[in-house]
């Protein structure tokens, strides 16, 4: 059976663990067509309790990728020229995690933390390899 797409899942990061979601969000012009596209992956410390959650935003850009859906998959977000990543796979997952880490996010936080993803995208890309 598949996984519904809405339902959180699940990472385990040095012995802690989190639920994770992926959304994408856009407005929609007069016209018809989504404008200013991000992604916003959501990583919960687990159990609930234990911290707030931690936000990682893709707003689109130039020079930057922010796709809905084809024809590009969803969840794919990356420099024109650069590093991407595609956010429903779990080690990209881990990797943004890491990354905003080394940047100082402790998941211990009580409240809740938005960064901009695109400062980590590039060393989350390179650790995936």
């Amino acid at each position: 059976m598949p996984r519904h797409p809405r339902k959180p899942r699940r990472l385990v990061a040095d012995g802690r663990a989190y639920l994770w979601t992926l959304r994408h969000s856009h407005r929609v012009l007069e016209s018809g067509r989504a404008a200013d596209c991000r992604e916003t992956l959501t990583l919960y410390p687990q159990p609930a309790d234990t911290g707030g959650p931690l936000r990682i935003v893709f707003a689109e850009g130039p020079g930057r990728y922010v796709p809905g859906g084809f024809p590009l998959g969803s969840g794919d977000v990356g420099y024109v020229r650069g590093g991407s990543l595609n956010l429903h796979e779990p080690g990209a997952v881990r990797a943004l995690l890491d990354a905003a880490s080394v940047r100082g996010w402790q998941p211990g936080e009580r409240r809740a933390v938005e960064v901009d993803g695109w400062p980590l995208l590039e060393a989350a890309a390179a650790a995936r390899g």
